[in-house]
């Protein structure tokens, strides 16, 4: 079976497909977001036709148990789902019904009832300060064109030099550095804007590269190219650093996101507080900005011994 397929009756594939784009349009979760979300319904979609023995209709989906759901979970746990993966298809099964309550057209309380999996505590890896610095420089990069080798650098450098995710790096343009800019409006995900500071040694690196690259891009089109001209792919980067790896002899978590991670945790390191920290990294919890206090716990122990009256 193509599992591009999805089945179930036009009335209920109708209001799925109205959830769906209310999620991009109202709500304004990232593109990624719901591909998951419409990934995760379509295989439960898939499940309740061989649970039910024919397609899901609306009344089907208004009458589910909790067991029916755990049953979902446990197949997909059986076929190698990971908590995570499990815990966010949970999510997006919560807010179809969700939806579908608020229409009237079903009950949501079963997935309420469903617990989600047990997430793993995992902390991020960030590189140390000497390791992320070798990597943004220039003279690091392994590209043999100097323009290429410039917007390595130059890209390297906005992920670590301002928390950037490597899309929001590409998304940049020529505009957002006309002039002599001392920060940058980062446009991340759920279409949240954000101020960050910009530091001249990332400034001078985007300088350098978009007077060495052949290639021009008007002043509202990104800036960051790829060798034909087109913009610039998140895999050509994740390559490149899959190369500087190889070179310096790094560890497999050195990946372009971890430059991010090591923004953050070296940021506590010099005494940035948690709040400050979330706003740069544009998180919308102070929680999952929390979890860089695990990746430098060694500061705290000695901050705690250093200012505590009984330690």
């Amino acid at each position: 079976m193509n599992e591009l397929i999805v089945i179930g009756h036009p009335d209920l594939l109708a209001e799925r497909q109205r959830w769906l784009q209310g999620l991009l349009q109202e709500r304004r979760l990232s593109d990624n977001t719901v591909d998951a979300y419409e990934r995760d319904t379509r295989q439960f979609l898939t499940f309740l036709t061989g649970h039910l023995a024919g397609p899901p209709r609306l009344s089907d989906i208004s009458t589910l148990r909790p067991a029916d759901l755990r049953g979902f979970l446990a197949q997909r746990r059986k076929g190698g789902a990971g908590a995570r993966t499990l815990g966010r298809g949970l999510a997006g099964l919560r807010s179809f019904l969700r939806y579908l309550e608020r229409n009237g057209l079903a009950n949501a309380a079963g997935a309420a009832a469903v617990r989600s999996p047990k997430q793993p505590k995992s902390l991020p890896k960030p590189l140390t300060d000497r390791e992320a610095l070798n990597v943004v420089t220039q003279d690091a990069q392994l590209a043999e064109e100097p323009w290429v080798a410039a917007r390595n650098a130059a890209v390297l450098t906005l992920l670590y030099g301002c928390g950037l995710r490597i899309s929001e790096a590409l998304d940049l343009t020529p505009g957002d550095f006309a002039g002599t800019p001392s920060s940058l409006r980062i446009t991340g995900k759920g279409g949240k804007t954000r101020i960050v500071p910009l530091m001249t040694v990332a400034r001078d690196a985007v300088a350098t590269y978009l007077r060495l690259c052949p290639y021009h891009a008007g002043a509202d089109q990104p800036m960051f190219r790829g060798t034909r001209g087109a913009k610039l792919q998140p895999a050509i980067i994740q390559r490149e650093m899959q190369k500087l790896r190889g070179a310096l002899g790094l560890p497999d978590t050195a990946t372009p996101h971890a430059l991010r991670h090591s923004f953050a945790t070296h940021l506590l390191a010099g005494g940035g507080d948690l709040r400050t920290i979330q706003e740069l990294l544009g998180h919308a919890s102070l929680s999952t900005t929390q979890v860089y206090t695990g990746v430098d716990s060694t500061r705290l122990l000695e901050i705690y011994d250093r200012a505590h009256p009984r330690a």
